[in-house]
């Protein structure tokens, strides 16, 4: 399969620079995969395709300010760290630019000197593991320092922090936003739950690897780097309940369908539990769990184009981003949303 597969023309000024003011107001693309018609509607009107009986499944993870701007302490050059995945109390993979400024040994200073981190080793991928040495809670001290990591096509400044939260992140993590939720308000939820639809939680701490530009032409050579999720019981069991009961299992966002479909078995029954998944959901999988998904519009030839091809099928999804670009959609993480049903 070969990556151009994926491939489509944006213009520049189709990118999300800003969150809009009203979070539930973005433009709402519904794809029918098994009549491939597309309608268009506001956000908002997603309650109008969610039945009784159906459940939504939404990813709490909370995106933490992982971006740490500090200078080398031999030289005072200036070093951009993204912190990625702890791996122990002080000790986190990291994102250093510029990396080979960054030798294990090099000792990097932040806040004058609040929070301090030695680089231990270089990863094969380049990413660096870094020690971080501090006085007090190191959660509130990168609550401090740190500032959120917008992905690199957003410019402009974000004026309030918590616009690249969902309004129900719950458990920090994140190096990035599970964004097809940052469409729902407390009001739109309420709304969907006197409706008679269920909505459970599951959480998946979405890292840089998910947005990492695929390098080669046959996509089944790509490697995904893993990232940590959890089901808990009540969860499981209310998912499960719904699918026994013929409910629909819509999943916000490829997060909690990457969750979701790793955490189910062949039976098509979720377990309950936790770990790392590696999960690269490409044309030709066959999906144990989920039944319908909001999502954003994906950048050209990323996985997460893979993902809702396999899902609505190849032709269908560029069929629909190419109406989408006539139509003047907001692209990518503050961009519009996409129904597939």
């Amino acid at each position: 399969m070969n990556l151009h597969d994926f491939y489509y023309d944006l213009p520049e000024e189709l990118i999300a620079q800003d969150p809009l003011e009203d979070r539930a107001g973005s433009r709402l693309l519904v794809l029918d995969r098994q009549t491939g018609k597309n309608e268009h509607h506001v956000f908002r009107e997603i309650i109008d395709y969610l039945h009784p009986g159906d459940c939504l499944v939404v990813n709490d993870t909370k995106v933490i300010p992982a971006r740490l701007i500090g200078s080398k302490e031999d030289t005072g050059a200036k070093i951009e760290v993204l912190l990625l995945k702890r791996t122990s109390d002080q000790t986190w993979e990291t994102l250093v630019k510029p990396g080979k400024k960054a030798k294990p040994g090099a000792v990097i200073s932040f806040g004058d000197g609040l929070l301090k981190g030695e680089v231990l080793s270089v990863a094969e991928d380049g990413n660096r593991m870094i020690r971080f040495v501090y006085d007090g809670i190191f959660e509130e001290i990168l609550d401090r320092l740190g500032q959120m990591p917008l992905p690199p096509y957003i410019t402009h400044q974000l004026k309030d922090k918590n616009r690249y939260q969902t309004v129900y992140a719950k458990h920090d993590g994140s190096a990035a936003a599970p964004t097809a939720g940052l469409h729902f308000t407390p009001e739109l939820l309420d709304a969907i739950r006197k409706k008679g639809v269920k909505i459970a939680h599951v959480t998946l701490h979405v890292g840089l690897g998910t947005f990492r530009p695929v390098k080669v032409e046959n996509i089944l050579d790509h490697h995904m780097h893993s990232e940590f999720y959890v089901v808990e019981e009540e969860q499981a069991r209310l998912i499960n309940d719904t699918k026994a009961a013929g409910g629909r299992i819509v999943a916000v966002g490829t997060t909690s369908c990457r969750t979701l479909e790793s955490a189910t078995g062949e039976d098509g029954v979720l377990r309950a539990g936790s770990g790392w998944t590696d999960i690269f959901i490409y044309p030709g999988y066959r999906f144990r769990m989920i039944d319908s998904l909001v999502t954003n519009f994906h950048l050209p030839e990323s996985t997460l184009m893979m993902l809702v091809s396999a899902f609505a099928g190849r032709d269908r999804i560029m069929e629909a981003y190419a109406e989408a670009v006539r139509e003047r959609y907001r692209f990518f993480s503050f961009g519009d949303a996409m129904l597939i049903l």
